[in-house]
């Protein structure tokens, strides 16, 4: 097994160090961040390619470069059928979401939530969110604590000057060092077992081409129903409402450069999976005969990844190093959008509303101020989760919940005319509750391997007489502590905690939304009149793709509404 040279740092070193000059380049390129909106914004003057692949990026996280081939190699390439999610995805931001959001001239989506019903939600809605992005430790996947330290401080250095613009074009630089660096490992896996038909070939007779399940039962990991509904209501909480990302595309300087952001986001999404299926598909292919993880070569399957390229690589200096940059890539990318993301709800939401007598100037450097801070909290967060492990794990999971109960909010304001702010604060509080209730008992009593369907690995071809210098992997504390308490399953376990992941989301946002049309008929809802500017109309449909100067207008007219 090879181990990083000196050029493999070296490649390293080059992408932070240019990531790094993109935010000194964007802190003074057109005199700087003047205000709070320039920073935080862009100026409102962003076009759809770079906003695209900035958008792509951040999907890219280091979760998919290492995470989502090795889910490849153990369940099989039906996660393929997500490409029919992201399409999905995209329709319902572009269609439902975006041109609400767009025409109302926000920086924050949580502004919304005050505009449509009141305050309180708005407030509700950001510290859900703060909850949610902050405490998600970004910086994860490799042992390397030089690089961590070194990923968390440039990333916090970019993001803290340059603001959205540099995190968008950092991006666009990163995204081309990830594609590489997904081609790299396919381009030599090809190379060292002889061809791609080689590789296909073992995958289909060892079932990993397992693209189409059609079976009905929620309780089951993936099918290509909970891939579909599931997976569509998780990713439209993150594409259609989650400030990260709606933030990059409203930064647009125009509707329709918005519009065509997501879609041309798509191809790129599309590109991504299908990189991470052939990298998958070729770890089965290399390893079908002895698997890693089983002959305890690593301790999680997160780190076959890293495992095969220090493998395939081994006479090739510098290439392993391109790998770590391109997982590390993906890293930043999450990580930037998730401080600006961050700063711009603290100074909108938490700061804007209470203290209207701070200038633009101000709140620009109250900005910056909240990106080092956030900056600061990524990084602690980096060093607590290998501290803390699956416990931590646990919790981010739950946290995760959040995400369906607030799109279930967000669509019941846009789509329903007489939902009111009781009705949705009791649909956001139910949504929330049942969300955790299934979200910590899963936790607790994870699903049975019949329900997660893991497909046979093999070492029968092994020789290895060396052990593994990786870390350990963690037991689920949760489950550890509970099950002294209660050694058997009880009947939820096997039927409502067993329930897929992804429908957890699902789950969240139906209950949010229905709880809340019933709260809101029986308070009166049908007596109230609903401003439209703050509905999804026919117009919207019928004005797609527009090129006309409106949407610009109509985003002046809205903007100066809201500071009134």
């Amino acid at each position: 097994m090879g181990r990083f040279s000196v050029w493999d740092y070296v490649v390293f070193a080059a992408m932070l160090l240019v990531s790094a000059a993109i935010g000194i380049y964007y802190a003074f390129a057109g005199g700087g961040q003047k205000t709070s909106k320039d920073f935080l914004m862009g100026g409102r003057s962003m076009s759809a390619l770079p906003v695209a692949l900035s958008l792509t990026a951040s999907f890219m996280s280091a979760v998919t470069v290492l995470g989502t081939p090795a889910e490849i190699y153990r369940y099989g390439a039906i996660f393929c059928i997500f490409a029919i999610t992201y399409a999905l995805v995209v329709l319902c931001s572009a269609e439902i979401f975006l041109p609400v959001f767009y025409r109302l001239g926000i920086t924050s989506t949580y502004e919304y939530l005050e505009l449509r019903f009141n305050k309180y939600l708005r407030l509700c809605g950001t510290v859900l969110f703060i909850i949610q992005t902050a405490s998600k430790p970004q910086i994860t996947g490799f042992d390397l604590w030089g690089a961590v330290v070194a990923t968390g401080v440039v990333c916090t250095f970019y993001c803290t000057l340059g603001g959205l613009k540099a995190v968008v074009w950092t991006d666009v630089f990163q995204v081309g060092i990830m594609v590489a660096g997904f081609s790299s490992v396919i381009i030599r896996a090809v190379v060292v077992q002889e061809g791609i038909g080689r590789i296909v070939n073992d995958s289909y007779h060892g079932g990993r081409l397992n693209f189409w399940d059609f079976n009905p039962n929620p309780l089951q990991r993936h099918t290509f129903w909970t891939i579909v509904i599931g997976g569509t209501f998780t990713w439209t909480g993150i594409y259609g409402v989650n400030q990260s990302q709606v933030q990059r595309y409203i930064a647009c300087k125009s509707r329709f450069h918005a519009k065509m952001s997501l879609y041309i986001n798509l191809v790129g999404l599309w590109a991504i999976l299908v990189c991470a299926t052939l990298c998958g598909l070729s770890l089965y292919s290399i390893y079908k005969d002895c698997d890693p993880w089983s002959a305890k070569q690593v301790s999680a399957l997160d780190q076959l990844m890293p495992y095969l390229v220090l493998d395939i690589f081994k006479d090739f200096p510098g290439m392993p190093g391109l790998f770590v940059a391109s997982a590390y890539s993906g890293t930043l990318s999450t990580v930037s959008s998730s401080i600006n993301a961050l700063a711009a709800v603290t100074v909108e939401d938490l700061i804007r509303p209470y203290f209207r007598s701070l200038s633009e100037k101000k709140l620009s450097w109250i900005s910056m101020g909240m990106s080092l801070f956030y900056g600061g909290v990524c990084i602690a967060m980096a060093a607590l989760a290998s501290l803390l492990g699956a416990l931590l794990q646990a919790a981010l999971s739950i946290f995760g919940m959040v995400g369906g109960p607030l799109l279930g909010l967000f669509a019941l304001g846009i789509l329903c005319s007489f939902a009111n702010g009781i009705g949705a604060f009791v649909g956001l509080v139910t949504g929330f509750v049942v969300s955790l209730w299934v979200g910590i008992g899963s936790q607790i009593y994870p699903p049975l391997p019949e329900r997660t369907l893991p497909l046979p690995l093999s070492t029968a071809g092994c020789n290895i007489s060396i052990s593994s210098n990786l870390t350990t992997s963690t037991a689920n504390p949760l489950t550890t502590i509970f099950s002294t308490q209660a050694p058997e399953r009880p009947v939820l376990a096997d039927r409502w905690y067993s329930l897929s992941y992804l429908y957890f989301s699902t789950l969240g946002t139906l209950i949010t939304i229905v709880v809340g049309m019933i709260i809101s008929l029986l308070t009166g809802g049908l007596k109230q009149n609903t401003d439209r500017k703050f509905l999804l109309t026919k117009e919207d449909f019928l004005s797609n793709f527009s090129r006309s100067k409106s949407d610009t207008v109509s985003v002046v007219i809205y903007a100066s509404y809201n500071l009134k």
